[in-house]
């Protein structure tokens, strides 16, 4: 709580004690109990909706007598029995150790001990001293923090949204222990911090998942309170979070999911909106208020949009976490298994073919999940959930789903995930609409260069890679994938929750959804650093190229072509610029609060045999220097903290960790002007095929690396692809305008061109292929003419209302040599496209 003492949470006052709370204009929000129209029109309504709240958040479909159930409801007993008996209700606590205002652990104790009230088999089931227990506890944290015309200082959330949301939650369970008077007056705290107007605009903080916790509140408040007008407005103030946005927060066509304006979140906010709605669709069910908004169709449709891309193997990537990707370790499968229960419990209120499709889906995430076992953890977290999880994984007719192939590119959000057989990649990257990181409330401080084109990857049996303390101890400034300027910067510099935009536009790229052309004009964070940056996502590979790398920061500026958490024998080979043991050694910059740097060692080098720079990280893949600067390598134990949110002084509450550490990364200097690189990722790839593939120039051929145009060929797939940075050519294709174009030759004597305006704004756009084609097959609107003969030309509406999204055009191939001057002709034939 910033610059108050713990005294002020106790201070009560009158309405205007919490002014700063509510918006000008807005009144406290205060109803009469039992006034208004349609306060009382019989209880019949909200008896089921008390019984479904019980049954969907608190846990059910279970045997209770049945293992593991059996156990973790005599432990939730227990634990409940205990907290009954600390309590010891003071003016400045409810129990020894848990000062006010405690906004989280002591409304969370009283919920724990609700629950254990509520389910069978805890031992306390229905027992009336426990119930009136957690109504006295309650009722002694309202009257000391939580009342009204209390002072509200500190996070609004815990005011309108954590705080009331466990506390009704607790009351609606103890039903009937909880007396009229004491109800009345949570009702009336409740009214005063959480007025009806939060719901009258779609606008601040209230949005996405914070409208629907808002809209949760209401309708407990409702539910406590058996007030129909209320429920009603609970339910009527969800529409707004259900269509497309264009901006801000919300769901985007393409998939991407962004809260807090400019951060993708579909792991953090993201799934707390999935989890929300399902519960409510669940409860209110059959109810009068049953959720009938037409364009709830929207979020069904986003569970296989938006939120699967981004869970691999039941761990959901740190690309779409925020803020809370360093929370605790292991805290990317928490996100995963979080989304796995949401779309479980979304699924019963989904079709049946959709429900197959999800159940079929969790079930093959649960299977991979290695790292933390899905149902294992279910067990400890949420028994409603195990029970949903444990019918799928028992039950024979439900198959286990793979992970899909194909290429995912919501440029809405500046993220890409790439998925081929054996191997996953993920990339972010920053934006004018997207923020280089997230930090607030302490978390996150250090995560400054996350939008620099990090690169996440896993190949089979490392889904840990970033799970196991990476966070934690990785070097910040040498993030995987990205390309920086090594100036140091303060904890928690640039503005909070995601105000980190960078003015660059370009960003994002071109899919035909299996391959993919990715670009991002960089703008370093904190820094002058500018370069352009290329991923161009094929079958076993990433090519990656960066051009322009300009900066006058006076200190170095590296690219770093990977940092794995691992100890894995290293093999350099090639034309490495190294000395004796193949290595060249790196600096200590950047390390972790009490790393320790380790001298370069471990590594063998091949030598002879020609070819390109390449490097092999034993168990994880290979890596290939197609030219620029010499290969560094470093191989170090880091320390860090599991956990750690803060600076330097803040020790996360947990225990030193030390990770080991191979980081490969090219050295610009200091202040360069227009460098580059060009190197292959090769995910999972033996020593021999690495080996291989340095020594095959011609598999895959960059066209141009400038910072006009990045484009590569790769024969054997029939592929062309080009960055256009700006208007030009580069090998058989030119463009009228800044544009990303991915060409790909199939065997049946078709091709299709894919398009897109990543900076979502041209109004017109010609892009000419130098190849013979014989007729247009398949074409979007958006295509207003097509000239085809000697060579392609195609020319294009407004593709900056396409959001950075990708369209196809197929064609026809024709035959080199059958128009004379094939190379040079114009067009034969120029028709409108229908």
């Amino acid at each position: 709580m910033i610059g108050r003492s713990r005294r002020s949470f106790l201070r009560l006052g009158g309405a205007a004690a919490a002014g700063a709370l509510i918006p000008a204009g807005c009144s406290d929000g205060m109803v009469p109990r039992g006034a208004g129209p349609g306060a009382s029109t019989g209880d019949g309504p909200f008896a089921l909706l008390r019984r479904r709240w019980r049954d969907v958040t608190a846990g059910s479909g279970f045997d209770p007598a049945a293992e593991p159930y059996r156990s973790r409801l005599a432990e939730l007993g227990a634990v409940a029995a205990a907290y009954r008996d600390a309590m010891a209700p003071t003016g400045a606590s409810l129990w020894p150790g848990l000062d006010f205002p405690s906004f989280t652990a002591t409304p969370a104790r009283l919920r724990t001990m609700a629950r254990a009230y509520a389910l069978p088999g805890t031992g306390l089931t229905g027992d009336a001293a426990l119930a009136a227990a957690v109504a006295a506890g309650v009722d002694h944290y309202r009257r000391r923090v939580y009342a009204a015309g209390a002072d509200p200082v500190g996070n609004w959330w815990d005011w309108r949204i954590g705080v009331p949301r466990r506390l009704l939650d607790a009351a609606v369970l103890i039903g009937p222990h909880l007396g009229e008077a004491p109800r009345g007056a949570l009702l009336d705290a409740v009214d005063h911090f959480v007025p009806e107007c939060v719901l009258d605009d779609y606008s601040g903080t209230s949005t996405g998942a914070n409208r629907v916790d808002l809209c949760t509140v209401t309708l407990l408040r409702a539910v406590l309170g058996s007030d129909p007008r209320r429920a009603a407005l609970a339910v009527s103030a969800l529409s707004p979070v259900f269509p497309y946005v264009r901006e801000g927060d919300g769901f985007y066509r393409d998939g991407s999911f962004v809260q807090h304006t400019s951060v993708p979140y579909q792991g953090g906010y993201g799934v707390v909106l999935l989890s929300g709605l399902a519960t409510l669709f669940a409860v209110l069910r059959g109810s009068p208020w049953e959720v009938t908004d037409p364009d709830r169709r929207i979020v069904f449709d986003m569970v296989e949009r938006s939120f699967a891309p981004v869970v691999h193997d039941g761990f959901c990537m740190d690309l779409a976490g925020g803020r809370g990707i360093g929370r605790r370790p292991y805290e990317d499968h928490r996100r995963g298994h979080a989304i796995a229960a949401a779309v479980l419990l979304l699924g019963e209120s989904a079709s049946a073919a959709e429900r197959a499709r999800w159940r079929a889906m969790v079930k093959g995430w649960a299977l991979r999940d290695t790292g933390v076992p899905m149902l294992r953890a279910a067990e400890r977290s949420d028994l409603g959930f195990h029970a949903r999880l444990a019918g799928v994984l028992h039950d024979d007719g439900i198959p286990a789903a793979g992970e899909p192939d194909g290429h995912r590119l919501p440029a809405m959000s500046a993220r890409a995930v790439h998925r081929r057989p054996g191997w996953c990649a993920g990339l972010s990257m920053a934006s004018d609409r997207i923020g280089h990181y997230e930090h607030g409330n302490g978390e996150n401080l250090r995560g400054w260069h996350t939008g620099a084109g990090m690169l996440h990857w896993w190949a089979e049996g490392h889904g840990d890679q970033y799970s196991d303390s990476f966070w934690a101890t990785v070097d910040p400034y040498r993030l995987p994938g990205t390309t920086v300027s090594t100036l140091r910067l303060a904890d928690g510099a640039g503005g909070e929750w995601g105000d980190t935009r960078p003015p660059a536009r370009w960003v994002g790229g071109a899919t035909d959804g299996v391959y993919a052309a990715v670009g991002q004009h960089l703008n370093g964070f904190g820094s002058t650093l500018e370069a352009f940056k290329s991923w161009f996502f094929l079958d076993d590979e990433v090519v990656c190229l960066g051009a322009g790398i300009t900066a006058a920061d006076g200190v170095r500026v590296e690219t770093i072509v990977d940092n794995r958490r691992t100890g894995a024998p290293l093999t350099v080979g090639g034309a490495v610029d190294g000395d004796a043991d193949g290595v060249t050694h790196g600096d200590a910059e950047g390390d972790a609060d009490g790393a320790a740097h380790g001298d370069v060692y471990g590594a063998a080098q091949e030598t002879g045999g020609g070819g390109a720079a390449w490097a092999h990280l034993e168990g994880h893949g290979g890596y290939v220097l197609v030219g620029g600067a010499p290969l560094h390598t470093l191989r170090e134990e880091r320390t860090g903290r599991a956990g750690r949110t803060g600076g330097d002084d803040d020790d996360g509450g947990a225990d030193p960790v030390t990770r080991s550490y191979t980081t490969l990364w090219l050295d610009h200097g200091v202040d360069p002007v227009s460098a580059g690189y060009v190197y292959l990722l090769l995910p999972g790839a033996d020593l021999a095929g690495t080996r291989a593939r340095a020594t095959d120039p011609g598999r895959v051929r960059v066209l141009a690396n400038t910072a006009r145009q990045q484009a590569v060929r790769v024969p054997s797939l029939g592929i062309t692809a080009v960055n256009f940075w700006t208007a030009g050519a580069a090998g058989d294709l030119a463009a009228s305008a800044p544009c990303a174009v991915l060409v790909r030759e199939r065997g049946d004597g078709t091709a299709t061109l894919t398009v897109a305006d990543p900076r979502r704004d041209l109004h017109a756009l010609t892009v000419t292929w130098d190849r013979p084609v014989a007729e247009v097959l398949r074409a979007p609107p958006l295509l207003t003419g097509a000239g085809t003969g000697a060579r392609l030309v195609l020319a294009f509406g407004r593709l900056a209302d396409q959001e950075g999204g990708s369209r196809t055009v197929t064609v026809r191939l024709g035959w080199r040599g059958v128009w004379p001057g094939a190379r040079t002709a114009p067009p034969d034939r120029w028709t409108r496209a229908r």
